[in-house]
């Protein structure tokens, strides 16, 4: 097989993926039989696939200096807002910070998505080369392993085999080390690495303490239940896993009432276990600082009120992550300027707060305006409750700005949650959120709703139908609060898109669409609305 990336992308897609590793973590069917901890195993199976890999953490050490965030909500806005931060300061923050990789995931068009240097992800070509290096590395340490170890018959592995996916990590542990092999070889000094589920036992958290320079937990969430717990408190005891010895994690204060309070103790105790000091950032002295202005913001910035939050954990972190960088390279430092240690909102440099500016994340209130049908697409890939109510916010105050208000579509699907439940609160979050009267406010709120899976295409003439249960009961559920409201069910989003600009040619004016509910099916959604973006 030829090394192109199209041939990485093939066998990429034969490693085992994030859900099957998480779908171990289900409750058993036998309760009697004693389920194994798969968490324990993560950290010392990850250690020894970096080895395979030809990686150690003295190598990471020695060249890698990061910021590790974790969380439930708002880790790739903290993720871009630092690289950002990073990329787009003053003289002397991008001297001192370097080149500077980010590590992120899911990717929505292009697993290039995923690792980013200086802003932008790597090539095809780059792609490809690390890739392979990473490939052979554990093809060849599998061989290794295999001849060192006496033969017994019916134990042989055969070549195909040895260079094929069975010798590999699952697929979220090898990007992780394809990335670091790619900040290495890339000579990337500053990284941005975004957990992928949980921090304690998360493939990211290979990182040695030397290697940390700050730590982020953003807002917690109900998420990932069987690997991390049910509770707030449960879940913030394996976010925290990323705080690191000698070194400051930052997170907001959480308060209000009981549960705030508990999270915040597990919090507390894990950092002074782990010898981090936590830095609790305030709302109040958030709303006092603001954030980025509106009339500040430059097209594309990451848009949401709730973003000033996100906006002040990394502010707090990259100050952070550039004192102890200059602290380690002196020589790079611009003379007579001054990198501060300050952890006050109030003293942020003009130079941080026009950086941020230059945030990009794709599917996160992303507006897109569709050069095919007069439709004003509204995305965000937001798949909790929380979430979703911050979606409603924003929404709202989209739509209350259009003049007239022409029709409005909803393209909502949740896979693996209640999507009925979340569905209709988030309905109700945006009628309580419309700033209009109150006579409007009982008004219909969407002309249309479609309910697609996640599949991008429809399905070949040889496939079976696909389940449709979790969209039209969806469906039912809005439609038992919103009689007004015209739903559809359909097995993919090539097919609702075309249903929504078929609506809104038909209508006249401009049609607003409002699609959220999941990543993958705004992953999907800019699959379609760009077909021509590269994978």
């Amino acid at each position: 097989m030829a090394r192109t990336y199209e041939s990485a992308l093939s066998q990429l897609s034969a490693l085992q993926s994030n859900r099957a590793i998480t779908s171990l973590f289900s409750s058993p069917a036998d309760t009697s039989v004693p389920r194994q901890d798969l968490n324990a195993l993560a950290i010392p199976e990850m250690l020894a696939w970096l080895q395979r890999a030809g990686l150690s953490q003295d190598q990471l050490a020695a060249n890698l200096r990061c910021i590790h965030v974790a969380g439930t909500k708002g880790k790739g806005s903290v993720c871009a807002y630092l690289t950002a931060l990073l990329t787009r300061g003053d003289e002397e923050t991008r001297r001192v910070a370097g080149k500077v990789g980010t590590y992120t995931s899911p990717h929505l068009v292009s697993v290039r998505e995923r690792i980013a240097i200086d802003g932008a992800p790597i090539s095809r070509d780059l792609f490809a080369r690390y890739f392979y290096e990473v490939w052979d590395a554990c093809t060849e340490a599998a061989r290794a392993e295999l001849a060192s170890r006496p033969t017994r018959e019916g134990a042989e592995i055969s070549e195909e085999e040895l260079q094929g996916p069975s010798t590999k990590p699952f697929y979220f542990r090898f990007l992780t080390i394809v990335a670091l092999r790619a900040f290495l070889g890339e000579g990337v000094r500053s990284a941005v690495i975004e957990c992928g589920i949980g921090g304690e036992y998360d493939s990211t958290n290979v990182l040695p303490a030397a290697c940390v320079t700050a730590s982020v937990v953003t807002q917690l969430g109900i998420d990932h239940v069987g690997m991390l717990g049910r509770t707030l408190p449960e879940i913030a005891w394996h976010k925290a896993g990323v705080c690191k010895p000698g070194r400051k994690c930052f997170t907001r204060r959480l308060e209000g009432n009981a549960t705030a309070e508990k999270t915040m103790q597990v919090l507390r105790q894990r950092a002074q276990e782990k010898s981090t000091t936590l830095v609790e950032v305030e709302d109040k002295d958030v709303e006092r600082w603001g954030g980025i202005k509106a009339s500040e913001k430059e097209a594309g910035s990451l848009e949401g009120e709730f973003q000033k939050y996100n906006q002040a954990l990394a502010v707090g972190a990259a100050r952070e992550h550039l004192r102890v960088l200059a602290s380690e390279y002196p020589s790079e430092r611009v003379l007579g300027a001054d990198i501060t240690t300050s952890e006050k909102l109030g003293d942020v440099p003009r130079s941080f707060t026009s950086a941020l500016q230059y945030a990009r994340l794709r599917g996160r209130c992303e507006t897109h305006e569709d050069e095919h049908a007069p439709i004003t697409w509204l995305i965000d890939g937001a798949h909790t409750a929380e979430s979703l109510t911050e979606v409603a916010r924003w929404f709202s105050s989209k739509i209350s700005q259009a003049t007239p208000r022409g029709k409005t579509i909803l393209l909502f699907n949740q896979q693996d949650r209640d999507a009925a439940e979340l569905v209709n609160g988030l309905l109700k979050d945006i009628k309580a959120n419309i700033p209009s009267s109150a006579g409007e406010k009982g008004a219909q709120l969407f002309t249309h709703a479609i309910f697609p899976r996640n599949d991008l295409k429809p399905r070949d003439s040889n496939e079976p139908d696909r389940d449709l249960s979790v969209q039209s009961a969806a469906a039912e559920a809005l439609r038992a609060n919103n009689r007004a409201t015209s739903t559809s069910v359909l097995d993919n989003v090539a097919d609702a898109v075309a249903a929504a600009r078929a609506l809104a040619t038909r209508h006249g004016g401009q049609t607003t669409v409002l699609v959220t509910g999941s990543l993958h099916l705004v992953g999907a959604l800019l699959r379609t609305l760009e077909p021509d973006a590269e994978d």
